[in-house]
């Protein structure tokens, strides 16, 4: 991947775009559903592609602002390799506004304090990885779309060394990006806010329309790469119950009844201090309607100790595994995959690995 001449190693020419032959120094952004317009010396909505002289570069390759090892339930994947170790990996900026977002101080950098971070190349990632036995590597915390080409490089290389690789997105990624990224990239949580109310994304987030992130779902689900969905549950502005069952029944009719749905408790975060966490009545009032509406595998998330963390028998209701916040407590599964009370098998991706896991320092 070629550099622009004399900058820094994080400086790196960009993927996915094209000159504008009818606005001459112009560039089209194709990463994100965006579609950036860029005129030159000017940077994407991300706030990290900037385009110089007629083509558009990343200023964030290995520009990295966390590297912890987490463990896999905390993106949360609670279906995927569960109990694993992945060394998670963010840099700064994001394609979305989000008002509440809790990782602010890093996505919205670009607003806040500019870019900054320290740089690690990709060998240096994967051998990290490697050193402290983590399964994989999570691209996370803040959009991991912006950092696409270091996303890219590092995931290349840890398959090559057998670990797997995991992102937490939002979802906005174009058909392009997800055909690129998919033979690296086993699992995604995909983030909804509001349950996909367009008003909600327009209001708190200043995108204008959801609508991509379906298409993003079922291109992933083509691609064969595992997904498990989120859906932050905000007071006053995204927590109606006709919203939730409409997003599950989308679910079940385009993904399956079988992927997990995580409903996330909202608590008051940068710009939206003035609201109360969500009340947890109203997620368990939800979790039922996504239930009702099919799906087998409902979770409350952000209420540690809450029954709805476990996983049941979608046939018995048995609870085949009991977590306590990011943690798994008990596992009754048989040794390939079944409930031990009726012998149904339960939709876990990979073995279960049970490793205790501490975290690394922040860079």
């Amino acid at each position: 991947m070629s550099k622009e001449s004399g900058a820094p190693y994080y400086v790196r020419e960009a993927k996915f775009w094209v000159p504008l032959p009818d606005r001459p120094g112009w560039v089209r952004c194709d990463l994100c559903h965006r579609r950036c317009l860029i005129a030159p010396n000017k940077w994407g909505v991300c706030g990290v592609r900037k385009n110089v002289d007629g083509r558009l570069y990343t200023y964030v390759y290995g520009l990295l602002t966390a590297y912890n090892l987490d463990p896999i339930e905390k993106k949360p994947l609670d279906h995927f390799y569960p109990g694993s170790a992945v060394l998670s990996i963010s840099t700064v900026g994001c394609n979305f506004y989000c008002q509440f977002c809790q990782n602010w101080e890093i996505s919205q950098s670009r607003l806040e304090k500019g870019l900054y971070g320290e740089v690690r190349t990709p060998e240096q990632v994967v051998a990290d990885a490697k050193m402290v036995d983590a399964d994989g590597i999570s691209y996370t915390y803040n959009e991991p779309t912006i950092m696409y080409e270091f996303m890219y490089d590092t995931a290349v290389l840890a398959k090559k060394e057998g670990l797997f690789n995991t992102m937490v997105t939002n979802g906005y990624m174009t058909p392009e990006a997800v055909d690129d990224i998919a033979p690296y990239m086993d699992a995604a949580t995909v983030d909804f806010k509001g349950a996909g109310n367009t008003d909600v994304y327009r209001r708190l987030m200043a995108v204008p329309d959801p609508e991509p992130i379906f298409e993003t779902l079922k291109a992933m689900k083509e691609k064969g790469i595992w997904i498990e969905i989120t859906n932050l549950v905000i007071p006053k502005y995204g927590d109606r119950e006709e919203d939730v069952r409409k997003l599950a029944r989308w679910i079940v009719d385009n993904l399956g009844d079988r992927v997990p749905f995580h409903l996330l408790r909202f608590y008051p975060q940068y710009k939206l201090v003035d609201l109360e966490a969500t009340p947890v009545k109203t997620l368990e009032r939800l979790a039922k309607a996504a239930k009702e509406e099919g799906l087998k595998y409902v979770y409350i998330g952000n209420v540690p100790g809450h029954p709805l963390e476990h996983t049941y028998c979608p046939n018995c209701g048995y609870p085949v595994i009991e977590r306590y916040g990011f943690y798994i407590t008990k596992w009754r599964l048989t040794k390939d995959g079944r409930c031990p009370r009726c012998g149904a098998k339960i939709d876990i991706k990979g073995e279960f690995r049970g490793k205790s896991m501490e975290p690394l320092p922040l860079l």
